[in-house]
């Protein structure tokens, strides 16, 4: 055996949770959506605050489901504070809470005990899991199967990318900006989240903070191009 057929992981997909595992060959093995096995993937699609990361995550849920897949939908700190997916326009959808001790694999393994399907995993917020949930989303795809789609903010507001998003972005089968357009004050486009405190753009704190894009939030987040991130200018006031 070489070292890469030693280190390979192991292939643990079921075509549905009690029965023997894929056989040798499963290449060809399909299970109850239909999707042949080993055709999972990790992908990610990121973009700044109100581009629709979350309304795109409740659609590619609806899509699955709508084909007879079957999945669970995962957040953490939604702008809600609550265990639910929300949306700016509206929509939202119950969550499970991501904690950092909250071991994704093993959430799966344990749907699939009770004799439950989870064919994916949408994963919201995905920039303030912890790494080791990335790498959890890793092991569900390459060992269990099971497709991940993940959503999530690139960097901070220091313009400094998350770990977690940093980390996906090194393992992810695909990586997609989300194309809905976000614009500046100034008619540019929007790259970057700025942390407002006091009507002025602060650049020291904890790394995630609470907010809102509203004005009336006591911490607020408004998306700026680079050179009105860089200068620190809000636009005009009424």
């Amino acid at each position: 055996m070489t070292d890469d057929a030693a280190a390979a992981p192991t292939c643990l997909a079921h075509p549905f949770p009690g029965q023997p595992h894929a056989p040798a060959g499963c290449a060809a093995a399909r299970g109850l959506d239909g999707r042949p096995v080993h055709a999972a993937a990790l992908k990610f699609f990121w973009g700044p605050m109100d581009c629709g990361k979350s309304t795109m995550a409740l659609q590619m849920n609806y899509n699955h489901a709508r084909q007879g897949r079957r999945g669970l939908v995962t957040t953490r700190i939604d702008r809600s504070l609550g265990p639910q997916v929300t949306t700016r326009i509206g929509l939202a959808h119950e969550a499970i809470e991501v904690t950092d001790d909250l071991d994704l694999t093993a959430l799966v393994r344990g749907r699939w005990a009770e004799g439950e399907r989870v064919d994916y995993l949408i994963c919201d917020e995905a920039c303030f899991y912890t790494v080791e949930h990335v790498e959890q989303m890793a092991e569900l795809v390459d060992s269990y199967d099971v497709d991940v789609f993940a959503f999530g903010l690139a960097t901070d507001f220091r313009s400094c990318l998350f770990p977690a998003t940093q980390r996906l972005f090194e393992l992810a089968d695909e990586v997609a900006r989300i194309q809905v357009e976000v614009l500046c004050w100034c008619g540019r486009e929007g790259l970057l989240n700025a942390r407002v405190v006091d009507g002025r753009v602060v650049r020291e704190g904890a790394q995630v903070v609470i907010g809102d894009t509203v004005d009336t939030a006591e911490v607020r987040y408004q998306v700026l191009c680079r050179r009105h991130y860089r200068s620190g200018d809000l636009g005009p006031r009424d």
